[in-house]
Order: C-alpha cells, then structure tokens, then sequence
C-alpha cells in the first residue's frame, strides 16, 4: 500500500492567495494594492526603542509568554482604551504576530469534533486555522452592502459542537464594524451554547464615519469567555515585526501558554521592549493614525468609484471591498490576472474570502495602507480601466 505523503489537513486549503498576489505585483512590477503592509515609516520612536533595545543587549530569550514590561503596557492600554482590567501574570500571552495568536488560541481550546463558526467574507487564515486544530469550520455570512448578518442564520450554525466562534472587528476585507446589538446577538448565543468569543481586533483604532470599537469582552458575562486577539502590526506600521498577544481567562490563557512555547517558544524579545514604547504613546497618535487614513480612504475610494468599480464603503480597517461587475469580468481571479498584468495594480480576488468562491466572483479587494505617491501612481494607471466599462 502506497503511503500517503500530504496530510488531509493541509490538503484542504491552498496557500495564501493574499501573499501570491504581493509575489505576482513584484514579478510584474505592478503597484502592490493587494497585501495590508503600509509602505511608509514607523513611528521614529519605536524604531530607535528597538535599535536601543538591541545595543542594550536584549537580544535572548524573553519570558517564553512576553517580557513583562510588554505584558504591563499591554494591560496599561487595554485599560484606558477598552476599559478592561487585566492580570498580566494570568491572563496575557504574547506570540509571533496575531496570526500566531489565533491558532494558538484554537489549538488550545479545539477537541475532535469540534466545530469553529466563522464569518465569511473571512480573513484568509481563519478556515485554514480552524482545519489545523482539528476542528471542522460552519460559515455564516456577512451580507452587502452593510455586510450584516442574519440572526437566524448564525442561530442555525450554532449547536452541542459548537466550541467557538471568530469575529475580526474591524473587518478584513470588508471594513465592517460590528455594532453593540450585533455583539450582543453573538454573545447570547455563546452564553447558551457554552461557546467561546476568539476576537481579532488588530484593526480596533482604525475606524471612520464616528464608528467606534466595542469589544466583545466588556459585554455581560463575556469576559470570561472571550479569547482577544491583538498585536502591534497594523496600528504601529509594523507588520514585519510579528509580535501579538491574547488576553484571556486564566485556564484558556494557561493553555494558549503551552501551545504557544512548543509552536514559537517566544516573539522577538528586543521588539517586545520596543512594542512597549508603542503602547505607551500619546493619546494623540491615535487621533492622527485616524485622520491619515481617513484622508487615505477618501482618496481611493474616489479614484475607485471614478474608473467604474462599485464600492463597497469601509468603515473601519484600511481595506475596500469592490463589485467588478462594470468591467465585463465574471471571474475575479482572471480580472486579478489582468490588473496586475496588464494594469499595473495588484488587488486580492473576493474568491477567496469565502469558502464557496462563486459567492466572492464579482469581487475584489483593495488596500489604502499606502504614501500619496502610491495611491497616485495607482490612480494614473487605474485610468485604462475607464476604456472598459459596459
């Protein structure tokens, strides 16, 4: 008998479309609208925190969970920002990015049979993570234009297999925020399934239109069956770094710990210290990262809607979901070949936000994590596009 080399699990999923596209705009030279990494600088002070931090010698291991200056700044800002008390001691584990987080959050909590509810159009990781620990993922959709959800339908896609559900607010790819009543609606369905909240918040101060960010967490009862999800990437301009955290209850957070050591053993410990210096920046910083990106937002979205795509209005992260139906295109994946080709743009196919990809064929995304410079030189070459609309 002939023994099977691939696992079943990894033959489930494909590799990252997001990440593809990124290579592909590198191979054309096309301008990378497609991967959410800003292309302008971090905050000077946290890069000279870590260049300070390397000189000083904190270049070995850290606390396998996260060097408690960083666990102290993470309980600093998750005070005064979503008013939530944490122990840094039992409650904090620092990983490898937010995306280290998730599955080591899932691995945790995740027996056979299990099964993990996420929202689709989903973060790319997500089914992929809820496969690799075992569990067996139920979609529930988000609907355009509002991208809400049916409240019977998520009820449906709850049952005794249900251990968790995923939620990532404010939403890649769509740029929804979730709402109190909605937040509301999922929680009373984890209270009476017995089901825990994962929730990815990386994109928690990038919010436009007067939204304001609620985590689940702070909700009655929620507190103790909430895992949080968070890391510097998005907020500080600091992708490359790959330093996150959870926030959960003792037991869970004792468990992520032991998951966490034999995945990573630690994040870097010298940006952890320069991760410290981010946390602790001034209230003011957050109010400016608002108002660049809303001026960012404002500027694609109006080259977007111009050259003939239908928008899709973000309210919170720094993406924009598109309809192609204008171009002629019923494939989102060769309207992606053709941008990136013979555009010059790089975008991420709405197929694979879903895990039926003829729910995301008219669809493509955007990101606005860019210089001017970027955004203009995508607009000039944007303009061919006006040639092709029916």
């Amino acid at each position: 008998m002939t023994k099977r080399i691939i696992s079943s699990k990894a033959e489930q999923f494909t590799e990252s479309v997001i990440r593809e596209m990124t290579r592909q705009a590198q191979l054309y030279k096309a301008i990378n609208l497609s991967q959410g990494f800003p292309d302008f600088s971090a905050p000077e002070e946290i890069k000279l925190a870590a260049c300070d931090a390397i000189m000083a010698d904190i270049n070995q291991y850290a606390i396998t969970w996260g060097a408690k200056s960083f666990r102290d700044a993470i309980a600093e800002k998750t005070s005064w920002y979503l008013g939530l008390e944490v122990d840094t001691e039992r409650e904090i584990t620092v990983t490898c990015g937010s995306t280290e987080a998730m599955i080591a959050a899932l691995m945790a909590i995740v027996n056979p049979g299990d099964e993990v509810i996420v929202f689709e159009p989903f973060y790319e990781n997500y089914g992929p993570d809820a496969i690799l620990s075992g569990a067996m993922p139920r979609y529930v959709t988000l609907r355009a234009p509002d991208w809400s959800f049916d409240p019977d339908e998520l009820s449906a896609a709850f049952n005794d297999n249900t251990k968790a559900i995923i939620i990532n607010t404010p939403n890649n790819p769509t740029g929804k925020v979730f709402n109190r009543e909605e937040l509301e609606v999922i929680a009373s369905l984890c209270h009476k399934w017995n089901a825990i909240a994962i929730t990815d918040e990386i994109y928690e101060h990038i919010l436009f239109n007067d939204h304001r960010h609620i985590a689940i967490a702070t909700l009655d009862g929620m507190r103790d069956r909430t895992i949080t999800i968070n890391g510097l990437s998005k907020t500080y301009s600091v992708t490359g770094w790959r330093v996150g955290y959870t926030i959960a209850p003792p037991e869970i957070t004792q468990a992520i710990r032991k998951v966490h050591d034999f995945l990573t053993v630690g994040a870097a410990a010298p940006l952890q210290e320069a991760g410290a210096k981010a946390l602790r920046l001034p209230r003011s910083y957050y109010d400016k990262l608002r108002s660049d990106y809303t001026a960012r937002r404002q500027r694609l979205l109006a080259v977007l809607k111009d050259v003939g795509f239908g928008c899709f209005d973000p309210d919170g992260a720094y993406y924009i979901m598109t309809d192609i139906s204008a171009f002629g295109y019923t494939d989102d994946v060769e309207f992606a070949k053709f941008l990136v080709k013979d555009v010059g743009v790089a975008v991420v196919p709405g197929s694979s936000f879903y895990h039926e990809p003829e729910l995301g064929r008219s669809q493509v995304r955007f990101t606005f994590c860019k210089r001017d410079e970027t955004l203009s030189a995508a607009e000039e070459r944007l303009q061919k596009l006006k040639s092709f609309v029916k």
